[in-house]
C-alpha cells in the first residue's frame, strides 16, 4: 500500500509539473496586436491601384484611356474624389475611335468626377481645334465647360501665340474656345492691308468720255476680327 502510495504521489507531482508548464505556453499563443480603429473613414481611399492603364466607356461607348502610376479613389469626402499623385496621362475619343484630344499632368485630382485640377507641366492638346496649352495649374469643370489658370499660361494656335499670367477659356461641343488672357503677349494674324489704288483716267485721256469720280480715295481694309481671343 505504500508503495501504491508512493506510486500515485509520484504521479501527481508530474501532472501538477506538466500543468504548470502549460501554463505559460499558453500564453504565447494569443493573437496578434492590432491597430487603433480608424474613426475618419474619409482619411482613407476605398481604393488603391497602381500601374493603370484603362478605358473607360461612357454609354457602352469607349471615350477615354487614363493611364497612371497610382490612382485613389475616395468615396466618403465631400466631394468625392479620384487622385493621381504621380502623374496622369488622358486620351479622349471621338465617334471614330480617334483621339481627339489628350491631357497629361504631373499630379491630378478629379472631384465629384467632373472637376478636374491639373498641377505641374500640365499640357492640354485639342486635335480638333488644333490648339495646344500648357501652364503648370489648370481647373477645368467638365459640366459647365469652363477652364482656368492664375498662372503662366501659354497658348498655341496654327496661326497665333498668346501667353499671359491669367487665362479663362470655355469649352463648347469638348473643345476649347473664348479665350480671354490678361498681361498677355504675343502674335496673332492682323489682316492684309490693301494699298492705295491708283486714279482713274479722266476725260482727256480717254477720247473725251466722263468719269463719275476720276480719283478715288485710297481704300483700307479692316483688319480682321478673331472672337475666338480676347487680349486684356
Amino acid at each position: 500500500m505504500y508503495k501504491a502510495f508512493i506510486t500515485l504521489l509520484h504521479k501527481w507531482h508530474v501532472a501538477a509539473l506538466l500543468t504548470m508548464l502549460a501554463v505559460p505556453l499558453s500564453c504565447t499563443n494569443d493573437a496578434p496586436p492590432m491597430g487603433n480603429t480608424v474613426t475618419g473613414r474619409d482619411s482613407l481611399p476605398v481604393m488603391t491601384t497602381y500601374g493603370v492603364s484603362k478605358l473607360i466607356t461612357d454609354s457602352g461607348v469607349v471615350r477615354y484611356k487614363i493611364i497612371t502610376e497610382e490612382w485613389r479613389i475616395y468615396d466618403k469626402t465631400t466631394p468625392p474624389r479620384w487622385e493621381f499623385p504621380k502623374g496622369l496621362f488622358l486620351e479622349r475619343y471621338d465617334n471614330k475611335f480617334k483621339v481627339d484630344l489628350r491631357f497629361a499632368a504631373d499630379s491630378a485630382w478629379l472631384y465629384n468626377q467632373n472637376v478636374w485640377k491639373l498641377r505641374g507641366n500640365v499640357v492640354i492638346d485639342d486635335k480638333t481645334s488644333q490648339s495646344h496649352l500648357r501652364t503648370q495649374e489648370l481647373y477645368w469643370n467638365m459640366q459647365t465647360g469652363e477652364m482656368a489658370s492664375n498662372v503662366h499660361t501659354i497658348l498655341k494656335q496654327p496661326q497665333q501665340e498668346i501667353e499671359g499670367t491669367w487665362f479663362r477659356a470655355t469649352m463648347q461641343n469638348g473643345h476649347p474656345t473664348q479665350y480671354h488672357i490678361r498681361q498677355s503677349r504675343g502674335f496673332m494674324p492682323m489682316g492684309d492691308v490693301a494699298g492705295p489704288q491708283q486714279p482713274q483716267p479722266n476725260a482727256s485721256d480717254n477720247g473725251g468720255q466722263t468719269q463719275a469720280d476720276s480719283t478715288q480715295q485710297p481704300k483700307r481694309d479692316a483688319p480682321v476680327s478673331h472672337p475666338k481671343t480676347r487680349r486684356e
